[in-house]
């Protein structure tokens, strides 16, 4: 199966169970929750607040993958809860004797009617001292459509319309919330794999990091990453296409790495962007944010944008950030 097909098949899967259909993953659930238990079992027991995960986002974005993902990794997943009982949720979780440590909630938009609660359980939620995180899938309006088309299932918001007015219909509803997430991931071009991949290397770890940064080299002419929290633009350097000897390679490579920080302003720009990040980061975990999409930014995404996303993650890594490095783009020429 090519690289196609799966992003074909990750469509089907993620939306095939986000609209409605069976979910493989529903028994495990069922069984786990039995395993709550309440009453007399847990008097006089201490309790522990359970590690909460809030997944949302766009239909056919991936939610229903990354909550299996969740899952496999331990997590007491619940899909589709409605908003209003994400409390009562963690304080069962709480009764249970350390049974239930993590809880993944899955909220969208087919409990739409609860929808308006969210943010007054979130609120609760703080008021209790709970470590909550939110996930937020998104995803193109052209990958969706190809995603819902292929599974021929309407949007769950677009009633008597076209499928884009529901994608338009819920991009609006869950602005807010995507504007409050922790971590946003784009899943217009990625396949079931590269999610899973990608919700592993944030919730696989035995310790919770302090700070989780991805370090993403893009092209400008292939558009920005939607998932980005901050942007940078390389385009200010000499562009190592137009060296004959250069331009077949990429930014990984010495000799294309080495010419792009022989350029007047590229070391100093890699010293004083490190140096805003350090301050910017602070502030993040002041604010509880764990996870940080850095994007570099040139014309193609092949040279300049990768050699200073190579050095800039070395150089976070260095002062103990955790960090991931994405070359969104490299290749596509």
């Amino acid at each position: 199966m090519n690289e196609h097909d799966e992003r074909l098949t990750a469509g089907r899967d993620s939306t095939h169970q986000e609209s409605g259909g069976d979910h493989a993953d529903s028994g495990p659930r069922q069984e786990d929750g039995a395993q709550v238990s309440t009453g007399s079992e847990t008097a006089g027991a201490p309790e522990a607040i359970p590690e909460l995960v809030i997944i949302s986002g766009m239909s056919g974005a991936g939610r229903s993958t990354a909550a299996k993902c969740l899952e496999d990794l331990g997590w007491f997943v619940v899909d589709n809860l409605p908003p209003a009982l994400i409390p009562t949720m963690v304080e069962l979780g709480a009764r249970s004797q350390g049974n239930v440590a993590r809880i993944a909630v899955v909220v969208d938009v087919r409990g739409r009617r609860f929808f308006d609660n969210l943010r007054e359980s979130l609120a609760d939620l703080d008021t209790r001292g709970v470590t909550r995180r939110i996930v937020f899938l998104e995803s193109s309006d052209d990958a969706l459509v190809r995603r819902f088309e292929s599974v021929r299932r309407p949007h769950p918001l677009q009633g008597d319309g076209r499928i884009v007015d529901g994608i338009d219909a819920e991009r609006e509803l869950l602005r807010e919330l995507r504007g409050d997430a922790d971590l946003v991931i784009d899943t217009s071009s990625l396949n079931v794999h590269e999610l899973r991949a990608k919700m592993d290397a944030q919730f696989a770890g035995e310790e919770e990091p302090e700070l989780r940064a991805t370090v993403m080299s893009f092209g400008f002419k292939y558009g920005l990453p939607v998932d980005a929290d901050l942007v940078a633009d390389m385009r200010f350097l000499p562009n190592p296409h137009w060296v004959p000897e250069l331009s077949a390679f990429t930014g990984v490579n010495e000799e294309v790495a080495a010419y792009v920080f022989n350029q007047p302003g590229a070391k100093e720009f890699l010293d004083r962007y490190a140096e805003l990040l350090r301050l910017v980061a602070a502030g993040y975990r002041r604010e509880g944010k764990r996870y940080v999409t850095i994007a570099i930014g040139c014309t193609g995404g092949k040279h300049r944008s990768v050699a200073m996303s190579e050095k800039l993650a070395a150089r976070l890594a260095a002062e103990g950030v955790e960090t991931v490095v994405v070359h969104r783009d490299m290749g596509r020429e």
